[in-house]
């Protein structure tokens, strides 16, 4: 699309064509090529075999899943019923995925209009990684059409999952709810538009109170759990504010890393009001980020000191532990602080990469790898990596789908 866009080709930007004439689904959904000059931008696209090569592989496994059971595809157990699955679909994407609430908070409710450009980006984000989330969830669990059960039948309101539950589906319908403007810009709905603008101070005040909640939660889950995730990860007084901490740099790291990779790959579908400004957008979230990770930081430290854990810094564990807290804590740290005091985004972009592989890595470290960590190592079996895979590549295709369609990445214009 890039070449195309170079060599004058506009993509649909506005709801009616340069005659009057409106756009059709057909011709929407399309980009505004043809049938055949639509899949050849795709035959094109080498990450495009790539995402077959995955599903033609994936999908027999991932459908086997359900056949077969969970043990069939899985290494799981009762002294690891957490596994790859929810490792990263549930305890990594969750927090990546806390850009929505935040960016909506910052926009909405505090006024800063200069972050209007990546708001949508924060906004979709955030939807798709909860809705992902769910996904892994649902992969884990099996019997989808069994959901409303622990939401409605077998109720729990004692349990921390059930509070979990309950948070991340309300707060999806929120989600879905802010990103209605776009979707009805696109499809011309004026009405619906002007429906959500009017509630939107609700929302967004909505979004703030479900999402700090179930990021703590997640933290909460593992004091379910006393004595098996090794004391370097574990803290019981302070595991809520560990993830809650962490989620708030991670969403704004992940939201730096999707604006940088979409002007990379979709260059095509940025306008100038995106291009623009996203230098100066990608710093303001880099001093987010610093002020997030040293209160991360700080906490670690203190959740250390307060639980009297120094003896275990000199082990085998400590020392994978430093390696966590200095690569994917300290370095983006100092990281970021150069990027603000030089005003330079693209050490900005590389203190996110790192931040988002230090929360991922975190995560991994406390669902699995240093849970049970007196007992052995699970090593997840490669049809639960290849799952992983694909579902998470379902991801990457739905995020590029909407990014390639609907206004999040330029203005909508009333008519072309």
């Amino acid at each position: 699309m890039n070449r195309l866009v170079g060599k004058g080709f506009k993509p649909i930007n506005s709801l009616t064509k340069s005659d009057g004439s409106r756009w059709t689904v057909k011709e929407k959904l399309l980009l505004g090529l043809t049938p055949g000059e639509y899949m050849k931008v795709q035959c094109r696209n080498p990450f495009n075999w790539i995402l077959w090569v995955i599903y033609i592989i994936g999908v027999p496994v991932l459908v086997g899943r359900f056949i077969n059971g969970l043990g069939w595809a899985t290494g799981g157990s009762y002294d690891y019923p957490w596994g790859l699955f929810l490792a990263w679909g549930l305890f990594t994407m969750v927090p990546l995925s806390a850009s929505g609430f935040m960016l909506g908070t910052t926009v909405e409710l505090f006024g800063r209009k200069d972050f209007k450009p990546i708001e949508r980006l924060g906004l979709l984000n955030g939807l798709l990684g909860y809705l992902f989330a769910v996904m892994f969830l649902q992969v884990d669990l099996g019997q989808p059409w069994r959901l409303i059960y622990p939401m409605f039948v077998s109720l729990g309101p004692a349990a921390v999952l059930f509070l979990v539950a309950w948070h991340v589906a309300t707060y999806l319908s929120v989600q879905v709810a802010e990103l209605v403007p776009a979707y009805s810009e696109w499809m011309g709905l004026p009405k619906a538009k002007k429906a959500i603008r009017s509630m939107v101070l609700g929302l967004t005040v909505a979004g703030i109170i479900l999402s700090t909640l179930h990021q703590g939660a997640l933290g909460a889950l593992f004091t379910y759990a006393p004595g098996k995730v090794h004391p370097l990860w574990y803290s019981s007084p302070f595991q809520w504010f560990h993830f809650l901490t962490s989620a708030i740099f991670a969403g704004l790291s992940m939201l730096i890393v999707v604006s940088t990779l979409s002007k990379w790959f979709l260059r095509w579908r940025c306008d100038d009001n995106f291009k623009q400004n996203l230098d100066k957008l990608t710093v303001g979230l880099g001093k987010g980020c610093s002020l997030a990770l040293v209160t991360y930081l700080v906490i670690k430290i203190i959740a250390v000191a307060h639980d009297n854990e120094w003896e275990y810094l000199f082990t085998g564990w400590g020392q994978y532990f430093m390696f966590e807290i200095t690569a994917g804590t300290i370095i983006p740290l100092i990281l970021y602080t150069m990027a603000v005091r030089r005003d330079s985004a693209s050490i900005a972009r590389v203190a996110a990469f790192i931040a988002v592989f230090g929360v991922a890595l975190n995560r991994i470290n406390t669902a699995l790898i240093a849970f049970n960590w007196k007992l052995y190592q699970e090593i997840p079996p490669w049809r639960e990596v290849v799952i992983v895979l694909t579902v998470y590549s379902t991801y990457i295709v739905v995020y590029r789908f909407i990014l390639a369609r609907m206004p999040i990445l330029y203005t909508w214009k009333d008519r072309n």
